[in-house]
């Protein structure tokens, strides 16, 4: 899961206040790509998804639906942790809260209210230390890769050298390996007495493909006899197993390597049986190696359901059979659970294995077979081709709703969209345009010539060129941006060999742009600005008056999850829309108001003498009765005077004013001082009047 260095990271914040996660996004925006979700549900789905895109999680501990230790077990279960590094960010700063979390994997925690140095170095750091190991790790494990592939091809091309001589397939090697890992892999899953590892199953299954290898000192006479063995031809093509372990215990080095000595278990034992009646040396039970046991089950299967010079293939279904019904010897009774287990999925299970292996031989038959079909003849596939192009050409130009249009020099014509001709009432193909009087009644002269001149400005390395002009549509004059690419052949000098383009109705684009802006700009719940708008709006407005000091409010709806978990969302977006038309009321016409997100709304205003009675006179009036729902709110505020002229310290500010005023209890405001940042506990409650205000002001 390592990540590209070149493209910019990307960091999930699961929060469930839409106000924390702003305040994050808005610290780490500019560096990184943030994906946002409001409880640990969401963020289980979205790393399920697509995890290995995400850098880093930002997690919370108190969410709904799955808390912050939740999102962490199935990290775990799931071994997401070992990939995602994730930071706790929470007010549940307790010892036991945070001993937990590092327990369960996190990487760092940081307690809320949150300063925005800490969390940006502490996200750089983590990031940083991540990327590092994992690219240390990607670089240790490509060269384990490459040594294994390097020594798995080495095995195979030995073991398909006996196969060769064998007369057998090729595909028996491969066979005999993904058999023995299925095998290996059922007992690990569904078994008590066996659990190999993934290192030791790859260790297994590589070996197995030197099963046969003594077969190499067997005269080709024995080997290859079409029917049945002699007793004496019988006794010299038993000697292979032993002949085979021989020369791997001969090796003059590596002999004592953990793949040598498995392979040597395999070689000298996989044709003993659990009943003590194979051979070379007579061993029952659990005397065989359990690698040769697996072997041996692997080895009997695949010689049964494939064709040898001695015998045609048998089916599937008589092979399960007859190895069940002991007419291939004994097997360990384990394995024939697994085998009666794995019966039915078996062949597909085979079949998967081998398609990613395919071999350059088989593709090479398929295509061989779909060429003698003459309806899929070179000419025919390949108009085949162009005319499925051509159909996603039109469906996507008209989908766009704009006049796409192709040119060539010569023969000279124009090609349109079926859209555009429609649009413009031409046909689609017009013949030698310059001198068609449809095509010059469209243009004047003028526009004519100057997109000629703008064309003919192009070049290979500049190929692309824009002009505006009005356009005939129909009988009427619409203002349109041509925007051409041309096209140029591979001479030396190249030559030109036409344009491709589109015209856009600059007019309607320009509406479609204003509509989609508005929509974009305001909530639709309830009416107000959103709080991207917002924070442009405020940003704008304090440079235009830079002389003034200003207010930054967060306003909190106590108790609204309630509202919506009891009475439906529905109910919720109603008290979202009526607090917001309360709000509307009470402030001046200068004023900004946003909503912020979930149950949080945003107010900007000028801050003047009486900014405390103000505040609280909002308060008042959002506090009140609605379909039986009492509403009340929690107010945090920050002063330009207090933080400075800048957007983002005025929200943490009013952010860190409102956590202290939610500790205080319902319906309190609280103005950020700077003794907020150590202890805000400190504080008393400010409920009601303007003089208790005074304790809280900056």
């Amino acid at each position: 899961m390592t990540k590209n260095p070149k493209t910019r990271h990307k960091i999930l914040i699961a929060d469930d206040s839409e106000m924390n996660r702003a305040i994050l996004a808005d610290m780490l925006g500019d560096e990184y790509d943030i994906t946002e979700v409001e409880n640990g549900a969401e963020a289980v789905t979205i790393l399920q998804q697509r995890g290995s895109e995400y850098s880093l999680l930002l997690l919370d501990l108190v969410m709904p639906v799955l808390d912050g230790f939740g999102v962490l077990k199935a990290m775990n279960q799931a071994r997401w942790i070992d990939d995602i590094p994730v930071i706790m960010i929470s007010a549940e700063s307790g010892a036991s809260n945070v001993e937990q979390a590092y327990k369960l994997g996190v990487t760092d925690f940081i307690s809320r209210p949150f300063d925005a140095m800490i969390v940006h170095k502490r996200v750089i750091n983590t990031i940083m230390l991540h990327a590092k190991q994992q690219k240390l790790v990607g670089l240790v494990l490509e060269q384990i890769y490459e040594k294994e592939q390097q020594s798995s091809m080495m095995i195979e091309i030995l073991s398909h050298i006996v196969e060769f001589r064998n007369g057998e397939s090729g595909l028996h090697v491969m066979h005999i390996r993904v058999l023995t890992e299925l095998f290996l892999e059922y007992l690990t899953q569904n078994t008590d007495q066996y659990s190999f590892s993934r290192a030791e199953i790859s260790l297994i299954s590589t070996a197995s493909a030197l099963h046969d290898i003594g077969k190499i000192a067997i005269p080709s006479e024995v080997l290859n006899k079409p029917g049945k063995l002699t007793d004496e031809e019988f006794k010299i093509m038993k000697t292979h197993s032993a002949v085979g372990a021989s020369m791997l215990e001969d090796l003059p080095v590596h002999k004592d390597e953990p793949l040598v000595k498995t392979a040597y278990e395999i070689c000298r034992w996989h044709h003993e049986r659990y009943d003590g009646r194979g051979y070379p040396d007579g061993l029952k039970g659990e005397e065989i190696p359990m690698s040769a046991q697996i072997v041996a089950l692997a080895d009997v299967y695949d010689a049964l359901t494939s064709e040898r010079a001695y015998k045609k293939a048998f089916s599937h279904e008589t092979a399960i059979e007859m190895i069940l019904g002991g007419q291939c010897g004994t097997f360990n009774p384990l394995l024939m659970d697994c085998l009666r287990e794995m019966a039915d999925q078996l062949p597909e299970m085979l079949k998967e294995h081998n398609q990613t292996k395919a071999d350059r031989h088989q593709i090479q038959d398929i295509e061989a077979e779909i060429m003698q079909h003459d309806e899929l003849s070179p000419s025919a596939r390949a108009m085949h081709l162009v005319e499925h192009e051509r159909m996603k050409y039109n469906f996507f130009a008209a989908m766009s709703e704009e006049i796409q249009f192709e040119y060539k020099v010569s023969p000279s014509m124009v090609t349109l969209s079926s859209w555009g001709a429609e649009k413009i009432g031409l046909p689609e193909i017009v013949m030698d345009p310059h001198h068609d009087e449809r095509v010059r009644a469209m243009t004047s002269d003028e526009d004519r010539k100057k997109l000629a001149e703008a064309i003919k400005g192009t070049t290979p390395e500049e190929p692309v060129t824009r002009y505006d002009c009005k356009l005939n549509m129909n009988g009427t004059y619409r203002w349109v941006r041509f925007i051409c690419r041309t096209t140029w052949s591979e001479d030396d000098p190249p030559q030109y060999l036409g344009a491709i383009g589109k015209a856009i109705d600059i007019q309607e684009e320009r509406n479609q742009i204003k509509t989609l802006e508005r929509l974009a700009a305001y909530d639709e719940v309830t009416g107000l600005l959103n709080r991207t708008y917002a924070q442009k709006r405020i940003e704008d407005y304090m440079v235009i008056h830079s002389k003034q000091h200003y207010a930054l409010a967060i306003i909190d709806v106590n108790a609204f999850n309630i509202a919506n978990e009891k009475r439906g969302h529905i109910f919720g977006d109603r008290i979202l829309a009526y607090v917001a038309g309360r709000l509307k009321q009470a402030i001046r016409e200068e004023d900004i108001v946003a909503r912020a997100g979930g149950d949080e709304f945003l107010l900007f205003m000028e801050s003047r003498e009486d900014s405390e009675r103000t505040i609280q006179r909002i308060s008042e009036t959002l506090t009140g009765e609605f379909e039986d729902f009492s509403v009340s709110v929690n107010i945090g505020i920050a002063l330009t005077r207090t933080v400075g002229k800048n957007y983002n310290a005025l929200l943490q500010g009013a952010d860190r004013a409102l956590y202290t005023a939610k500790q205080m209890g319902e319906g309190t405001c609280c103005f950020f001082q700077e003794s907020l940042q150590e202890n805000p506990s400190e504080l008393s409650p400010i409920k009601g009047t303007s003089k208790e205000q005074e304790n809280c002001q900056a």
